[in-house]
């Protein structure tokens, strides 16, 4: 199932059952196609790293940030070597955009650098550029992570529909694992899912549905200080609580 998470509310907008014997690539223009994206900024991960997923975003209106990896390999060497470049020019070579991040907790400490290059002549040069629509920016992010004595570095590169600060794209960036975190992790602890045995017929697609209604809900019944699980255990005891949950649909 390949599933849309709107980061700012905390909802799942709609999901796609990936057809058998094909993958992700086929089901995200469906699903994109299926929403009202106006003016929504789409970040997917490199699987999503399409020319034909990168224009039906476009021609909903809205712009995408999507992760660049070795599936688009002239474009993504030749972005990573633009980016090697600039470093080597003691950053003279091109005009950019530069942002640092921190975010600390559960005993380690991320630093996130971001450089942003938005010059249409410098991107005119990298190869197939042109085949992804609208493209105006790309960004080489650095994550330092710092556990204890223990420091890993890694770098990843991106490209862009819209100029955004280097700040801005790496907070959108960042904000892109919300659906790791806030989605998939809690319909694995909350619900359960991983260990969900139903195989036969559209059972199991029905239910991941039925998962995914009654987690936007919760998410949007606030009342209750409680986590995803606590607030299914409430629901689950107490009929007036429920009725509440419920009438969330309404509002």
């Amino acid at each position: 199932m390949v599933s849309v998470w709107a980061t700012a509310n905390r909802l799942v907008l709609g999901q796609r059952k990936v057809a058998a014997k094909s993958n992700e690539i086929t089901a995200i223009p469906e699903l994109l196609q299926a929403l009202d994206l106006c003016g929504c900024l789409v970040t997917i991960d490199a699987i999503g790293c399409q020319t034909a997923i990168a224009r039906t975003i476009i021609d909903q209106h809205a712009d995408y940030l999507l992760a660049l990896k070795a599936n688009q390999g002239q474009l993504y060497d030749d972005v990573v070597l633009l980016f090697a470049d600039l470093v080597a020019s003691d950053y003279r070579a091109y005009a950019y955009d530069h942002a640092v991040l921190y975010d600390k907790g559960h005993g380690r400490l991320e630093r996130r650098e971001a450089w942003t290059i938005s010059d249409p002549k410098v991107l005119a040069g990298l190869r197939h550029a042109a085949d992804f629509a609208n493209l105006t920016t790309v960004m080489m992010v650095r994550r330092e992570r710092r556990i204890g004595t223990k420091v890993s570095v890694e770098w990843r590169y991106y490209i862009a529909s819209c100029q955004l600060r280097a700040a801005q794209l790496l907070r959108h960036k960042r904000s892109h694992w919300g659906i790791e975190n806030s989605l998939h992790w809690v319909l694995d602890i909350a619900f359960r899912e991983d260990e969900a045995r139903l195989r036969k017929g559209h059972g199991a697609q029905n239910f991941a549905i039925l998962r995914h209604i009654a987690l936007n809900l919760l998410q949007q019944e606030t009342t209750c200080k409680s986590g995803v699980f606590n607030k299914r255990l409430k629901a689950a005891w107490d009929t007036d609580y429920l009725l509440k949950v419920l009438a969330t649909l309404f509002q």
